[in-house]
Parts: C-alpha cells; structure tokens; sequence
C-alpha cells in the first residue's frame, strides 16, 4: 500500500499509510453538485463565492476538519471560500439542535459538513430545519470506529435494532434518513475506516488518542475520507440546482416588481456600479419591518471556552436592532440555581428571573427556557469558579436591507451580493425595488434561494 509524508497537528513529520478508495465512489458527489460545480467552474475572472460549515461537537472541532480546508483551497484556488468551523465540544444533538438557531442557519451554507452525537430525533430535526431553512448541501457522517467487535463486516451479522446503538445508528438511522429526506449525501465512513484498520493490521484505538477523539492519523484517515466525496461529477444532474436560481431583472422606468418562491433574495449589482441607491419592499412592506428578518448571535462564552452561557434565546414580540446582557446572582457552587436580570442596549432593563423558571422579559423581546441555561453544564465540566461579574451577552443582527446604496468594489472577479431579505417564509412573495437616486442600479441578476422542503 502506498504510503503518504504528511505533518501531524503538531508540525511533526509522520508518514501513514494511505486510505484506500471506495470500491462505489461512482454515488460520491451525487448530493452535493450544486457546491461542487460552484468549485469546479471558478476561474480567474470569475471566482464563485461558496460557504462551507463544519459543525457538530468535539470530533468536528479537530484538525481533520482544518485539513479538508485546506485541501478545499489547494484543490479550487480560483473559488471565493468562506470557511468556518462552529463546532461546539461536548454539546450532543440535544443541546446543538438549540445552538444551531444562532450558528447554523443564519450562516446559510452551500455545503455543510455535519457530524454529532446524541439523539437520533434532534439529530433529524436539525437536519430537516437545514433542508427547510436554508439551500444548503449537506453531508452527514457516519461514526468512526473505536472498538475491535466493529472490525467484523455488519453484512455478515444481523440487522441491528436500537438496543445495539452505535450499530442501528450507522447501519440503520443514517441511511433511512437519507432516503427519507432525500438532499443529504452520508459519508460512511465506517466502510473505509474500517477496512484501513484491517488491511494495516491496526486496532481502532492506534487512531485514537482516548478511545473516542482522534489522534494524528486519525485526523489524517478522517480527512482523507471525507475528500473522497468532495468530487465534481460533470456526468451527474445538478439536482439543487434549482434551489438557487439567477433571475434577469426587469424595470420599468425606475422600479421593479418580481415574483419569486423562497426564503432569501440577493442582488447581484454590477461590480462598476456605484452610488446608486434603491429602495426595497417585500410584499409591500420595508423589510425591517418583518420580525422573521432579524436574527441573534451565538451567546458569550464560558471564559476561556467556546460553549455559550445560554444555548438559545426566543422572542414573543419583535426585536430591535441591539445588544443584550443578562447578569447572574447568586449562583450556587453546582451552577443550577440562580437568579438574574436582563438589560437591553435600546429596550433598557427588562426584568429578572430564576434559572428554574420559564423567562418572558418585560418587552416579551427575550424568552428563555430553563433547559436553554448552559452555566451548570460549563461549571461541570470545566471546573473553575463562576466569575463574581459574569454575564451572557449577545447581540440582535439584521438579516434584511431596506435600502442600499451599491459601492464600487475593487475585486472585480468576485461576485458581491446584496442579501436584501433572508428567513422569510418559504413561499411564494413579491420583491419590489425603487431607484431613489437619479439614475437605477444596474443588476447583473437577482438571486432566490428556495430550500427544497
């Protein structure tokens, strides 16, 4: 078997055996062309943005993830790539799901890499609100192997039933749920994994360096397995395609009205285009003044970590554009029992409550559940003493522009999109655009993002 030099996370040369490929790598790539083709068919003079997430928990967090990066960038230089990993350690499919409305889909992938632990019901749920909220493609992992019995075949042994977890999960749960859900490709991994382990007489715990988290050459056989699928397959149909879709815009006169299906809209100016200003309405209204068009940021951290002090935060009424802050008193040694306030940066203090009750602020601008207090679980497991002057901050962020006034941008190889309206319904609705200056912009196209359930 062909052997690779590769460096170890820590800058140390290692050589390690390479992965084999896959014996069916005619599928791979199949659920993921939309992103694959915005890679493939950058050029120089016209370098694609695409947006690449990595998320999940501990494992997702390791430096396979940095290598898939990095090959992503070495493999398509002439794409525009924003990457990100917003992975959260220890934070199993119970707690991400609530994480995710701050790091997931306010991110609006083209690609996410996605992998967790925990249950299989919140483990769908995300996926499904992915599929429903946003146009993103998505590869999902299998689990890698950590203990000898999971070297034999599982052809060669009966259908597991969810009394031998890991097995239903990999074998049954993953792939039921791709065929259920249709739009995600599954990297099983396991299937690679597994036959590397075997045919260089290796036991799992020789890529791992604690029974579960990866070692070196884990990373290094993780990242390998994952770049298999990341193909560009001019032979297949662009199945997704049509959930991103470029429209020529129409005026009359200085205004336009357009119809459209989705949940996102983008302008497309010409890059030589500057100063002109528009306004924009969707369905007859300033976008600003949908509350389904404002989002929030992930919660500040516990100190010296990334796990958010609060893990989701909820409106009744709509918000405004501003900063929020809670502060905790009397904390008790465990973390679970407290007592706080809440001050907003425009809506001023908005009342106080107790870590065991349901929250409604005065304004009804902040909802907090009891299960979305993350102080416990951080004090648990990292130990250290809450600090006297701790507080939760996070800010409210537009996802929406009323009116925009196009700049001149100096790279004239990257598109620049304007994203005018992001989390509508997604449903049918009217986007209508007035030229407030002189003369009107000039569109290369409108983009609409229609997420496929």
């Amino acid at each position: 078997m062909i052997s690779l030099f590769v460096m170890s996370a820590g800058g140390v040369p290692q050589t390690y055996a390479q992965v084999p490929s896959a014996t069916d790598r005619e599928r791979f790539g199949a659920g993921i062309q939309r992103t694959m083709r915005l890679l493939a068919t950058s050029t120089p003079k016209h370098r694609n943005t695409v947006r690449v997430l990595f998320y999940g928990q501990s494992i997702t967090e390791q430096d396979w993830s940095r290598q898939v990066a990095d090959w992503l960038r070495s493999k398509y230089p002439n794409a525009n790539l924003i990457i990100e990993n917003r992975a959260i350690g220890g934070h199993s499919s119970q707690l991400l799901w609530r994480t995710a409305e701050a790091d997931l889909y306010p991110f609006q992938p083209d690609l996410l890499i996605f992998h967790v632990y925990g249950s299989h019901l919140d483990y769908e749920k995300i996926v499904r609100n992915v599929l429903e909220r946003t146009t993103s493609d998505v590869l999902i992992q299998s689990d890698h192997i950590t203990k000898p019995e999971e070297l034999v075949d599982p052809s060669t042994k009966p259908e597991p039933t969810m009394s031998s977890w890991s097995a239903w999960w990999n074998q049954v749960f993953l792939p039921d749920l791709v065929k259920r859900l249709g739009h995600i490709e599954l990297i099983d991994q396991r299937v690679l994994w597994r036959r590397y382990l075997n045919e260089n007489h290796l036991s799992p715990d020789q890529l791992l360096k604690d029974g579960v988290h990866l070692n070196d050459r884990g990373c290094y056989v993780m990242a390998q397995i994952v770049e298999q699928h990341l193909v560009y397959r001019p032979d297949l149909p662009v199945t997704g395609l049509s959930k991103v879709q470029d429209f020529e815009p129409h005026w009359t006169g200085n205004r336009l009205v357009m119809n459209f299906v989705g949940n996102r809209i983008d302008l497309l100016p010409l890059v030589t285009d500057s100063g002109r200003k528009v306004k924009v309405l969707i369905d007859g209204m300033a976008p600003s003044s949908m509350p389904e068009l404002y989002g929030v940021t992930r919660v500040s951290p516990w100190p010296g970590t990334s796990w958010p002090l609060i893990l989701r935060t909820s409106a009744k009424l709509p918000l405004l554009l501003e900063d929020w802050a809670v502060s905790f008193h009397d904390v008790s040694f465990d973390g679970k029992s407290f007592s706080f306030d809440i001050v907003g940066s425009k809506t001023g203090p908005d009342g106080e409550g107790k870590s065991d009750a349901h929250f409604e602020s005065k304004s009804g601008r902040v909802i907090i559940e009891p299960d979305d207090w993350n102080l416990a679980y951080c004090k648990a497991v990292f130990k250290s003493p809450v600090p006297p002057d701790l507080r939760a901050t996070w800010s409210v962020v537009p996802h929406f522009v009323d009116e925009l006034t196009f700049p001149i941008h100096a790279d004239t190889t990257i598109e620049s999109p304007v994203t005018v309206a992001q989390g509508l319904a997604n449903c049918p609705h009217v986007l209508e655009l007035e030229a407030v200056s002189k003369v009107r912009p000039e569109l290369k196209a409108i983009r609409v993002f229609h997420p496929p359930l």
